[in-house]
């Protein structure tokens, strides 16, 4: 049987890899209608398939309930050393659950110094509240809740039912291509992540309790029965952290590895310091660089929390809308959605904005975590071009606000090697993937080993030319 490229690698040119798949490839389970019995409430979406067929998928809400021994965890103190039991069900809305419920499963998952935003109830609401992660955009919630006997949440997991592969930076579109090659359906599938935003952050979201590491597992275990009963192709878990990462590898995920920039805060008191570290060419071509924003007659700010006023996000989301319209043609997020997410977050956004004279021109927008600024998107005015104002505002601002609020990280968002000269250096992020169809999979795990040695490969040549003077690690 002829060979087919089914990857594309997520840091660079697309890498195709080559396999022979077995000549008896097993029909799709997508391709049965799914008929299990169900309870009132539900979850459906309608997805296309081979040949434009259509398929109503129906998600029963229970995933079950579950005995637990109570030991086996370090964290908060049970009333009792008994069994404990536990339901695990699926909700179409994070409306379902309150706020605090799911910021405190949230903050109990990353701990307080590692708190991250995009984790948070406000940010993942928004998304869903201001039309962006819907069932019409393709992102049909599907989140997981866990409850014990009283009714309290122990754990959450952001999850949604996807019928593309777009806004989510880990690229598997040959990976569909493939499947639709043989004559099977890859989507729908499960997509386990903050939508549209490529940053590491752990995704099984549970209490600290005496029964969080057995917690853990039913819920993984629970995913995959998911995935396997609602006949869809596949559960991708992206951008996890890595201790979720080696777990889920242990569980048979397969586990996959990309690359990102970032800064680190070497304890630094002002920028200049900072500098100092830098090989002198790099060190001098910043400063240039920095000197061109004051020549243009640019005026930088950062804006917090209450500084940003409506007319700000108004701005904001038409430089965002030339961004996109630019790069991928379609925008993710809607003029609410900037609205709402500032509204609900407060403190915790930082606007970067250039202004020239009374009019605003630019912007960059992050997010701040507990010791990560965090960069997410950027934009300027489509009938104006002012060199290196994109340095400025995305990664020079960024490096002061961090160090002016003492956080120890800057991540810069997906790609960009230019983003290596100015100070961000190549760090692993990871994802983990569930296929059911084992055709596929063993061809993709043969691809995924040969990636991630190129992967390290790139990021180890990178670190031994980075911009740093000798001895700066």
């Amino acid at each position: 049987m002829a060979a087919v490229a089914v990857a594309v690698s997520s840091y660079c040119k697309p890498s195709p890899f080559l396999r022979r798949f077995s000549p008896k490839l097993g029909k799709s389970p997508c391709r049965h209608s799914f008929g299990r019995q169900v309870q009132s409430s539900r979850i459906c979406a309608l997805f296309w398939g081979t040949k434009k067929s259509v398929q109503r998928l129906v998600l029963d809400s229970s995933l079950g309930d579950f005995t637990l021994t109570g030991s086996g965890s370090e964290g908060v103190a049970e009333n009792d050393g008994g069994p404990k039991k536990i339901c695990l069900s699926v909700i179409s809305s994070i409306s379902e659950v309150s706020a605090n419920d799911w910021d405190t499963c949230a903050l109990d998952a990353t701990g307080p110094e590692k708190f991250n935003p995009f984790l948070t109830h406000g940010f993942l609401s928004s998304l869903e509240e201001t039309g962006c992660a819907m069932k019409e955009t393709g992102w049909t919630p599907c989140h997981i809740v866990v409850k014990d006997e009283c009714e309290n949440v122990l754990g959450v997991v952001p999850l949604y039912l996807k019928s593309h592969s777009y806004g989510e930076f880990v690229f598997d579109h040959a990976w569909a291509d493939a499947y639709y090659g043989y004559g099977e359906r890859y989507y729908p599938k499960f997509q386990c992540c903050v939508p549209f935003t490529p940053v590491t952050g752990p995704r099984i979201l549970v209490r600290n309790t005496l029964i969080k590491d057995q917690v853990i597992d039913v819920i993984i275990s629970a995913m995959k029965d998911l995935t396997a009963k609602s006949r869809v192709s596949s559960l991708h878990i992206t951008f996890p952290s890595e201790n979720e990462w080696h777990k889920l590898g242990e569980k048979g995920f397969l586990q996959r590895i990309g690359m990102q920039y970032h800064w680190r805060n070497r304890n630094y008191k002002n920028f200049d310091e900072f500098l100092m570290d830098m090989k002198q060419n790099k060190r001098k071509n910043i400063r240039q660089e920095r000197k061109k924003i004051s020549a243009q007659n640019l005026t930088m700010k950062r804006l917090r929390g209450h500084e940003i006023k409506a007319k700000d996000w108004d701005s904001f989301y038409w430089f965002y809308r030339n961004t996109t319209d630019n790069k991928w043609g379609s925008p993710y997020l809607t003029r609410d959605f900037f609205h709402d997410m500032g509204s609900k977050m407060e403190d915790q956004v930082l606007l970067v904005v250039a202004e020239d004279g009374d009019e605003l021109v630019a912007g960059a927008l992050n997010l701040i975590g507990g010791d990560t600024l965090f960069g997410r998107l950027w934009g300027c005015h489509p009938r104006a071009y002012y060199p290196s104002l994109h340095f400025e505002a995305c990664y020079y601002q960024a490096i002061e606000a961090a160090i002016e609020l003492s956080l120890s990280t800057v991540e810069a968002g997906a790609q960009g090697e230019h983003k290596i000269q100015r100070g961000y250096l190549p760090v692993t992020t990871y994802s983990c993937h569930y296929l059911l169809h084992e055709d596929f999979r063993k061809p993709i795990e043969s691809f995924l080993v040969r990636e991630s040695t190129q992967v390290n490969l790139v990021m180890k040549l990178l670190h031994e030319s980075g911009p740093f003077k000798d001895g700066i690690k």
